[in-house]
């Protein structure tokens, strides 16, 4: 069973209660534009750690909801990182560690690997700018449509979440503004990625959350919640508790975050002028 849905849609709701909690305390107001594209990059993000998890490359089957969402093309590159992953956990596992068959669920579900590719995507946005920011968030778009909508997207498969996320990346080109060094879109994916793991951790399989600290002489100690509270992927704790509350979080942090609701809560009018100087010029 796959967690996708659940995944996207705590991204989505930590980034829209973050965007109210900034503008509450600390002034920080977003445009809608700003405030789209953040929560798009984050409930992206906070998929792309089961990049580790392939399928079947030539039959275009099977592996997980990041790895099926640009068809052979994502499988593809998705078995290049489940290889690259499980090869780094032989090189670096210690001798009490388990035995493992592929690479899921290893170096990307560490927060070391959260702060490299924040990090990585940040400098890409910073130097860069608008162009690099558009191809991250092609991808990104893709993998939120892919976790908010998995019905809808499945039954019609990868050539729509293509089209959308292109359809996706061409509006907020219109939109962003020009000259700006995005460095915040590095955050929204180390956010999305620590987002992930701190899900994972409520399952029974947990995640390495902590490597390479050894924990009871374990490099890849997976860290999570007591099997007998932890939640089973795909059952109906999730489904009928946590993915119904993360829900309503998300759609009370989008109106809450509307200028109009904004305007009428605490009057004046809001114009997100504040987010310019924290995404820089």
């Amino acid at each position: 069973m796959v967690m996708g849905p659940t995944h996207a849609m705590s991204g989505a709701a930590l980034w829209l209660a973050g965007s109210a909690i900034a503008s509450l305390a600390f002034d920080i107001d977003q445009s809608s534009a700003e405030l789209i594209v953040g929560t798009i990059a984050v409930s992206g993000a906070s998929l792309y750690p089961d990049i580790d998890c392939a399928g079947k490359v030539t039959e275009n089957k099977g592996g997980s909801t990041v790895a099926r969402s640009f068809g052979v093309v994502s499988l593809f590159f998705a078995e290049c990182v489940e290889r690259l992953c499980y090869w780094f956990y032989l090189l670096t596992k210690s001798k009490k560690d388990k035995k493992r068959k592929n690479g899921h669920r290893t170096f990307t579900h560490t927060a070391v690997h959260a702060a490299l590719v924040g990090t990585g995507v940040g400098y890409l946005g910073a130097y860069f700018g608008k162009p690099a920011v558009i191809a991250v968030l092609f991808v990104l778009t893709g993998l939120a449509v892919r976790g908010l909508l998995p019905s809808a997207v499945n039954k019609k498969g990868w050539i729509v979440t293509t089209a959308v996320a292109l359809a996706g990346a061409y509006g907020m080109y219109r939109l962003l503004p020009p000259d700006r060094s995005y460095w915040i879109v590095g955050l929204a994916m180390g956010i999305g990625c620590f987002i992930h793991i701190l899900g994972d951790m409520i399952t029974k399989m947990g995640s390495p959350l902590l490597f390479p600290i050894p924990i009871k002489k374990r490099r890849w100690a997976d860290l999570g919640l007591p099997n007998n509270i932890a939640l089973r992927a795909g059952g109906k704790a999730e489904n009928r508790i946590l993915l119904p509350v993360l829900t309503f979080i998300v759609v009370l942090g989008m109106f809450y975050n509307l200028p109009e609701v904004q305007e009428f809560l605490f009057g004046g009018s809001v114009d997100g002028t504040a987010m310019g100087s924290l995404l820089g010029r």
